[in-house]
């Protein structure tokens, strides 16, 4: 009787530990997707926006006008100009100025708008070449984040748990 008694707790433990080792598995399984995820989602992301600015210098370019503009505000991220087109319509852009870096509030520029959209406003001689570097480090940044994860959580998913 106690053989028996002994073999039914001995094959609950090992079931349970077996559960255990399984789902642990599976949350390593789980994170590791996510990171790998997460890394992917915010580099795809990334690289869409360099393309949008592409797309803005191309509508741009394809039919510029150029205007000499007073900065209003002045920010990291987003910069507010005033600026006359050659009709004498005044413009400021509600999304701002594309390539804002190292502008200063009251400063005057000279920016490349889209004759057909005015609001669609550049600083002069600036181009997706300047959201290139950005973008890489960022990627950069999330991958070397990433892959240490990865391979962290790979590697607690081969080691065993200690059984007792």
């Amino acid at each position: 009787m106690r053989d028996t008694v002994a073999e039914v707790v001995g094959s609950l433990v090992a079931v349970l530990e077996t559960t255990q080792s399984d789902r642990r598995s599976l949350r390593l399984r789980r994170a590791r997707i996510g990171v790998l995820t997460a890394a992917t989602v915010v580099s795809v992301l990334v690289v869409l926006l360099v393309f949008a600015a592409w797309r803005n210098d191309y509508l741009i370019s394809s039919d510029k006008g150029v205007a000499s503009a007073e900065v209003l505000s002045a920010g990291r991220l987003r910069s507010a100009v005033m600026y006359v087109t050659p009709d004498g319509e005044t413009h400021n852009p509600k999304v701002g100025v594309l390539y804002p870096t190292n502008l200063t509030a009251g400063e005057r520029i000279r920016v490349e708008y889209n004759r057909a959209d005015p609001d669609l406003v550049r600083v002069e001689g600036r181009d997706v070449r300047v959201a290139i570097p950005p973008a890489l480090s960022v990627i950069v940044v999330v991958w070397l984040v990433a892959l240490p994860t990865l391979w962290l959580l790979a590697r607690l998913s081969r080691r065993r748990p200690k059984s007792s």
